[in-house]
């Protein structure tokens, strides 16, 4: 009986001990709560179609930073060592951004922007909200480098955001990472109000003049003049601009198509996956779950709404000095944030709830495009006067 009794405990105490090292020993509030919002990511993503090759990485990822575990195993991202941990340096290290910028620009078709250059200035004008994000977050207390690091949400561009959060406010890239992207899905939702409201239905109805055809000499001298241009004036954002216009290059020059199909295709496929799954998983709920967290969930959505009221209040502005049969349809403002191609789509959508003749998208893509350059202007900016 004594043996038994011995044995028994032996079991018992070994029982104990496994439970102590499983999640369910470990598991809190927190990171049931960051579980629910993975598995709303992944919700959105499959039954409504935001975004899915963003939020299912990042959703899953979430799901994998939150399982709950004893300190010291090396399976966390933060902890040194594990293989979360060097997935996630790419992202840390800023260069994960640069590899997606370089399949952007692989697949961006510049036409419409090229046909008409001052689409370019409502890519510029949509950067407000980068800088009134700034503005605001300083007010509430951000240091001018997390404030800096904020403010980008508004460019609506993941990738950019990751790259000056990674050099500003490391401690911060997780709520911003999520905060961005969770805002680029929701552009569909967040825009359409705001264009409503500071458009007449007489501007929604403005046709605008289909886009000359541009020529192949323009088409490979875009991306050489542009990223000589935007990194002399901006050196900071050389390792964005560089490489969304050499990925550029690859595709209009014609002779390198492997290339081009090669970083719009499973290149950025794979830095998607790894990107949006160590950003997911670095939302461990004892580290992410702060007031400065829930602060800048609020701050990206201000930021989304000043840039899409910069954007089309701009078009309106600009239009006071065209001449009729020249003006600009303000419906295509919204299309300045960098969310490619989705903020186009906007555009087009609502543009044809008011006239289902009335197609925006192409000359939405100008100012879109445009958008991606400028986010990375605004974040070389920053940099450079922040670092």
């Amino acid at each position: 009986m004594e043996h038994s009794g011995s044995f028994l405990s032996f079991v018992s105490d070994h029982l104990n001990q496994f439970f102590t090292y499983t999640a369910f020993a470990n598991v809190t509030s927190g990171h049931l709560i960051m579980i629910c919002i993975g598995l709303i990511f992944i919700y959105l993503a499959i039954a409504k179609e935001y975004e899915p090759m963003l939020l299912i990485p990042i959703g899953f990822g979430i799901l994998v930073g939150n399982i709950a575990f004893m300190p010291g195993l090396k399976i966390g991202i933060y902890e040194s060592g594990s293989v979360l941990n060097y997935l996630y340096f790419g992202v840390l290290q800023g260069i994960y951004p640069p590899l997606i910028f370089l399949g952007i620009g692989a697949m961006t078709d510049f036409s419409a922007l090229i046909s008409n250059p001052k689409l370019m200035l409502i890519g510029a004008a949509a950067q407000l909200g980068i800088f009134g994000a700034y503005a605001i977050a300083l007010l509430l207390g951000f240091s001018p480098s997390e404030a800096g690091a904020i403010g980008i949400i508004g460019g609506a561009d993941g990738p950019t955001a990751i790259f000056l959060s990674s050099k500003l406010a490391p401690e911060l890239l997780g709520a911003i990472a999520i905060s961005a992207y969770s805002y680029m899905a929701l552009v569909p939702v967040i825009q359409p109000p705001v264009m409503r409201l500071l458009t007449t239905k007489k501007e929604r109805l403005i046709r605008m003049k289909p886009p000359r055809s541009v020529s192949k000499v323009e088409k490979v001298l875009f991306p050489i003049i542009g990223m000589l241009l935007t990194c002399f004036i901006v050196p900071s954002g050389l390792p964005l601009l560089g490489m969304l216009f050499f990925g550029n290059l690859l595709k209009e020059s014609g002779v390198t198509k492997r290339l081009a199909d090669t970083a719009k295709g499973p290149m950025i496929d794979i830095v998607t996956i790894l990107i949006g799954l160590t950003v997911g998983a670095s939302t461990q709920a004892t580290t992410f779950l702060t007031a400065k967290s829930v602060g800048i969930f609020a701050l990206g959505a201000a930021s989304f709404v000043i840039a899409t009221f910069g954007g089309v209040m701009f078009v309106k502005i600009i239009n006071l000095f065209l001449k009729e049969g020249n003006k600009m349809n303000p419906l295509i403002g919204n299309a300045g944030v960098s969310a490619v191609p989705d903020s186009a789509r906007v555009s087009q959508v609502v543009g044809l709830e008011y006239d289902k003749t009335n197609h925006l998208l192409m000359h939405a893509m100008g100012p879109n495009v445009a958008g991606v350059i400028g986010s990375a202007v605004a974040a070389g900016i920053i940099l450079g006067f922040l670092s």
